[in-house]
């Protein structure tokens, strides 16, 4: 008897396992994000368009990626953008691509980790030169809204749809094709700019007529970049208190040398700063304006202007935003040439 009962013990057990084995054989894989696109009715364009550029397989691969995935809708309006009887069947291929993977991040970005505001690399690259730099998206998040590259309102979109989990990475469906920004496009998305933004775009008042420099930095191209050296808000409300205290009072042609004096030729990165100190006198560079300012890369990045008296240098405290024309670091000190 008390063997019988051990015999049933282990059948029952045996059956158990069995039972536990055959549940998790029939457990659902998870899918990968071209997968979940290419089951989901309202991502036939985007499935299209990675079919069409390649990019199915990287999206069905190993990795995690996050993908802010235009609707069709999206896409839509976005192809009638660029002129009638544009499709994603025949629009150009390589502006395609371009496009897509700058909606694309090569980690996942769930939007609880997402804060108050941040840049992220995507995976479009400016040229294509090996190891070319890739294009910045500005984040931002408030309360669980999810802006991209200054929303709707600028050449970006809003996260309609948050967190749909993929075996590789994550998905947010957005309202909008979200465009490749340029310098001014950053500098108009990012809210701490939005002194600089003013200044740039004065047509007269305080600030004169910026018109030339607002034409010559919306001029800049992929083939002929710039670099911008970006003051905050904190940095020009620094300089407009210390002007009132020295008495000074600037020229619109002032502040246009002083705008200019912030702009250095070429798509120079954080990494590339080394190269500009060693490879001039002292760190001595030249600027859009015609004068030169000095970078100093011990205990920190600085640029120090030559406006006398001698004021502090000022810090970059952000890099490698980086656009379409060129790359922006932020400064927490407007400099000043020779006025």
């Amino acid at each position: 008897m008390k063997n019988l009962i051990k015999k049933m013990a282990f059948a029952c057990i045996a059956l158990t396992m069995l039972s536990c084995s055959d549940d998790d054989n029939n457990t659902p894989q998870q899918q990968t994000i071209a997968e979940i696109a290419s089951e989901t009715a309202d991502f036939s364009t985007l499935v299209t368009a990675l079919n069409r550029t390649g990019l199915t397989a990287t999206l069905n691969g190993s990795g995690q990626f996050t993908v802010f995935a235009p609707t069709n809708a999206a896409f839509q309006t976005f192809f009638a953008s660029l002129g009638s009887g544009v499709t994603v069947d025949n629009v150009n291929t390589d502006v395609l691509k371009a496009i897509l993977l700058n909606h694309v991040v090569a980690l996942e970005i769930k939007s609880t980790d997402i804060p108050a505001a941040t840049y992220v690399s995507t995976l479009s690259p400016i040229n294509s030169t090996a190891n070319a730099p890739t294009i910045s998206m500005f984040v931002q998040k408030s309360g669980s809204t999810v802006t991209l590259n200054g929303g709707v309102d600028s050449k970006g979109a809003v996260v309609s749809t948050a967190d749909v989990d993929a075996s590789n990475g994550v998905i947010h469906i957005v309202n909008r094709v979200i465009q490749i920004p340029t310098l001014v496009d950053h500098v108009v998305d990012n809210p701490d700019f939005d002194t600089l933004q003013t200044v740039v775009t004065s047509t007269g008042g305080a600030f004169g007529d910026q018109s030339a420099v607002l034409g010559a930095l919306s001029g800049l191209t992929p083939t002929a970049p710039a670099t911008l050296f970006a003051p905050n808000n904190a940095a020009f409300t620094s300089l407009i208190a210390e002007l009132t205290t020295a008495g000074i009072s600037p020229t619109g042609a002032q502040f246009s040398s002083v705008l200019q004096y912030h702009a250095v030729g070429g798509n120079v990165r954080s990494s590339a700063l080394s190269g500009i100190v060693s490879g001039t006198s002292a760190g001595v560079v030249p600027t859009l304006n015609g004068q030169n300012f000095t970078i100093s890369l011990t205990g920190g990045a600085k640029i120090t202007g030559t406006f006398a008296p001698t004021r502090a240098a000022s810090n970059i405290i952000s890099t490698d935003i980086q656009g379409s024309n060129g790359v922006i670091h932020v400064l927490d000190k407007v400099l000043l040439p020779t006025l």
